[in-house]
């Protein structure tokens, strides 16, 4: 039944997923052994699809819904934290800029691969990003950006990070249609996604150089 679940989550079939993880959660399989089993699998490859150009973006839209669906029948069945394995991300479109449909669905690709994710929307200032900082303590802080006028914002907003005392503690992981790898290098971001998968997996990535103790 896990093998199915799977299928149908790659494929989007939002009924099939909802019956199946009730079906599992009913037949006594931990919330735990569903989401590690089959659904963090899916996810794993629709992203590996998406990277590929074996699919696009309304296809791992649907999968990443279908998947929020699943988590919200399972949420109530995982204890504390236990839906969130790698940690908390702070994700947010900056100042100025009202574009979230790239972010929104990263958003859901992080949530789906094992991310507790707070979306704190579009618009956000430098200072609401720092406020998000310090009262979720997030592993990573992920900006978006979709016009080039706004790409300061993110500037201003690590400047804030470290003026608050805050940078050495969370990761800075920047996307968005303008934004290049060597904009992130000159920003001192952490990493730079050029699309939903490649940001997923720089958070995964981020997430276990933290957790590696560095060498001396």
């Amino acid at each position: 039944m896990k093998e199915q679940l799977t299928e149908a989550l790659i494929a989007g079939n939002t009924d099939t997923v909802n019956a199946l993880t009730q079906a599992l959660l009913a037949s006594g399989t931990s919330a735990r052994e569903i989401l590690d089993e089959a659904l963090l699998p899916g996810m794993e490859v629709v992203g590996a699809r998406m990277r590929s150009g074996e699919c696009f973006i309304p296809e791992v839209l649907l999968s990443a819904r279908t998947m929020q669906g699943a988590l919200e029948i399972l949420k109530p069945h995982l204890g504390a934290g236990e839906g969130a394995g790698l940690g908390t991300i702070v994700i947010g479109t900056v100042e100025g800029d009202l574009h979230d449909i790239g972010k929104n669905l990263v958003g859901m690709l992080l949530q789906g691969a094992g991310f507790a994710v707070v979306n704190l929307g579009t618009g956000v200032s430098a200072q609401q990003f720092v406020a998000a900082v310090r009262q979720h303590s997030p592993a990573i802080l992920g900006m978006s950006a979709l016009l080039t006028t706004t790409l300061p914002h993110m500037a201003e907003t690590i400047a804030a990070l470290q003026e608050a005392g805050l940078r050495d503690q969370v990761k800075v992981l920047i996307g968005g249609a303008p934004v290049t790898q060597a904009f992130a290098d000159e920003l001192g971001a952490d990493g730079y996604g050029a699309n939903a998968g490649m940001a997923v997996d720089r958070a995964k990535t981020l997430v276990a150089q933290a957790a590696t103790p560095q060498a001396i």
